[in-house]
C-alpha cells in the first residue's frame, strides 16, 4: 500500500501512552437489510433509490454547521473538542496492506477492503464532498466520535451507500500487514434508526498491537442520506463500541439536517 506520508505525521492521541491514533471518520446502514445479493445490492437498497427524495434546499456552509450535533444530542460524558483537533484524528491501526490470499475473488474483494480502511483513515468514506462540508469531534475517555455533514453528488453518494452495504459479506474477516505486524479486521452490519432517504451502518473491529501491547479498536460507522446531503458518524476506540451514542447521533443529527434544509431552526437538544 502506498502511504500518504503527510497523513502519517498526524499528532498522536494524548490519551494513549501506547501512541495509537484514535480515529473517527464518517459512515452507514440501509436499515432493515438482510444481506446482499450476487450483485451486492439488496432489495431494500433498490427501494431506497426509488423513494421520493426529501425536499431539500442547497446546503450552505453556515447551514451545515448549524446541522452539526451538540454534546447534549449524544448524552453520556462526551466533550466537544476543537475543530482543528478533530480534523487531525486518525488511527494507526487502520494503516496496512490487505492480504489478498484471504479472499476467494482476491483482487476485487481485497480492493474493496483496502478502500474501506483507507477511507476510514482519510475521513472520506462517502467520497469527497461536492459542496459544503463541516465536522465536529467529541471525546470521552479513550473513545472518539466524529460527526460530519456534507453535500455530495447524488449518484456518487448513493453508490457509496450501496458499496457500504456489500462490505459485511465481502470483508467479513481479513488480514492486514504493516511493518511486519499483522492485524485481523472484522466487518459486520449494524442497524440504524429508519431516518433519512437511505442509510448504512457498519462495525469495524481491528485486532492488533499498540506499543507492544494487544489492542482492539472498535468503530461504529454510520451514514444517512437526505437528498443530496449526508451525515456520517464514526464512534469508538480502544475502550469498546459506542453504539448507543452513534445511534443517538444518527437520530438527532438527521432531524437537525432536515430542519436546516427546510429553513427551520433545529429543535433544542434533548437535554
Amino acid at each position: 500500500m502506498t502511504r500518504r506520508p503527510s497523513r502519517l505525521l498526524r499528532v498522536l492521541s494524548p490519551a494513549l501512552a501506547a501512541g495509537t491514533l484514535l480515529c473517527t471518520a464518517g459512515c452507514s446502514d440501509d436499515g432493515g437489510t438482510d444481506g446482499s445479493d450476487v450483485q451486492g445490492v439488496t432489495a431494500s437498497q433498490v427501494a431506497a433509490r426509488r423513494q421520493t427524495p426529501s425536499p431539500t434546499a442547497t446546503l450552505s456552509t453556515d447551514g451545515a454547521r448549524t446541522a452539526l450535533i451538540t454534546e447534549a444530542d449524544i448524552e453520556d460524558d462526551w466533550t466537544q473538542v476543537k475543530d482543528t483537533e478533530a480534523e487531525n484524528w486518525h488511527d494507526s491501526l487502520l494503516i496496512g496492506t490487505v492480504d489478498v490470499s484471504d479472499f476467494l475473488t482476491a483482487k476485487a474483494q481485497a480492493s474493496d477492503c483496502q478502500r474501506l480502511l483507507d477511507s476510514l483513515f482519510d475521513d472520506d468514506l462517502l467520497g469527497k464532498p461536492s459542496g459544503a462540508s463541516e465536522l465536529r469531534g467529541f471525546q470521552q475517555g479513550d473513545s472518539r466520535l466524529l460527526y460530519q455533514v456534507a453535500s455530495y453528488d447524488r449518484t456518487g453518494l448513493q453508490d457509496s451507500l450501496d458499496w457500504m452495504g456489500t462490505l459485511p459479506e465481502k470483508c467479513d474477516q481479513f488480514t492486514v500487514t504493516d511493518g511486519g505486524q499483522k492485524r485481523t479486521v472484522q466487518v459486520i452490519e449494524i442497524s440504524l434508526p429508519k431516518v433519512g432517504d437511505a442509510r448504512q451502518g457498519l462495525r469495524v473491529t481491528v485486532q492488533g498491537s499498540a506499543g507492544g501491547d494487544d489492542a482492539t479498536l472498535t468503530l461504529d460507522v454510520a451514514a444517512v442520506r437526505v437528498g443530496d446531503d449526508a451525515i456520517t458518524v464514526t464512534a469508538g476506540g480502544l475502550d469498546g463500541d459506542e453504539n448507543d451514542s452513534a445511534q443517538q447521533a444518527v437520530q438527532q443529527g438527521t432531524q437537525r439536517l432536515k430542519d436546516v434544509l427546510a429553513g427551520k431552526s433545529p429543535a433544542p437538544s434533548p437535554n
